[in-house]
């Protein structure tokens, strides 16, 4: 059986809505619903991640066969939403299902889809479609990114470890009680496997649709960006071993900045549990803050 990657996307997210949204917070829902319908013959400009879905999208072009679904989901009502379904339209966007909900959060529909990927510009919708057992990010544009249409054809996904890809049971050692115990503590548990986090689903997704290339043929390129260092590195191979997942890339950086290795990979997105480690990224690449795990505890 084949395997169908579907990501759920926000409209500000796709879109540039901050002029409607600013509507919206200074005026209320009814000078929103106007401001959408007298202006939806304007075209929207493309988003945060609005390249990110150009190249997901492409993916089925390549594969021949429909095997990425994107998903918009939106606070818009249907009336209002023609003009994002205009904008999706003349971008040429196979974008074909979605919830538009008055005004309402729409990640609910994020698990119902079945996605396994959602990303927003929205921190609690975020969060709570995290609380529902869905991947979600939200997503920051990049402040150097000048031109939204990438040239690369490859698809490049980048992941930080700990409460991404992983749990965070290491991160709440070092958190805890340090450096050198959490090295301790890597160390003796290197054979044994690290619990999934909440990107696993996604990234077992990307690596199904990677079995059909060989490597030097993948549209899709993966690496994992993790502040971690000799000794902490082999108990994340060895659980990606017992995963039975492919990791293009590793990159283990001891602590130094993320950011220009981001750069350098050409990640398309990169995502992270931390704001500072989304701070640094994020002057370099597009990236999805994971409010997860204990960096995360309100």
């Amino acid at each position: 059986m084949e395997t169908t990657l579907t990501i759920a996307i926000s409209s500000r997210a796709l879109f540039d809505l901050d002029d409607s949204n600013r509507v919206y917070e200074q005026q209320g829902l009814e000078a929103f619903q106007r401001y959408q319908i007298e202006h939806e013959d304007e075209l929207l400009q493309p988003g945060a991640a609005f390249p990110l879905v150009q190249k997901l999208l492409r993916l089925n072009e390549r594969q021949g066969d429909a095997r990425v679904d994107v998903i918009l989901l939106s606070r818009n009502s249907a009336d209002t939403g023609l003009r994002v379904f205009n904008s999706i339209q003349h971008y040429q966007l196979p974008v074909r299902r979605a919830a538009f909900c008055g005004g309402q959060s729409p990640y609910r529909y994020a698990a119902a889809f079945g996605c396994q990927l959602f990303l927003s510009t929205d921190p609690e919708d975020v969060r709570a479609a995290l609380d529902q057992g869905v991947p979600a990010a939200t997503l920051l544009a990049s402040t150097r990114t000048s031109d939204v249409v990438s040239d690369s054809e490859q698809l490049r996904i980048s992941f930080d470890g700990d409460a991404v890809i992983f749990s965070d049971e290491a991160e709440r050692v070092y958190k805890a009680q340090g450096l050198q115990a959490f090295s301790d503590s890597e160390r003796a548990a290197a054979k044994q496997p690290l619990m999934g986090g909440p990107f696993k689903p996604f990234l077992q997704a990307l690596h199904q649709l990677q079995q059909a290339f060989s490597a030097e043929q993948s549209p899709i390129r993966t690496a994992l960006v993790t502040a971690r260092s000799a000794p902490a590195h082999e108990r994340v191979i060895r659980t990606l071993r017992a995963w039975n997942i492919r990791i293009d890339e590793a990159l283990f950086l001891g602590g130094m900045p993320k950011g220009e290795f981001l750069g350098a990979f050409g990640a398309d997105v990169f995502f992270d549990d931390q704001l500072g480690h989304c701070d640094s990224a994020n002057q370099h690449v597009a990236t999805g803050h994971v409010p997860h795990g204990v960096a995360n505890v309100r």
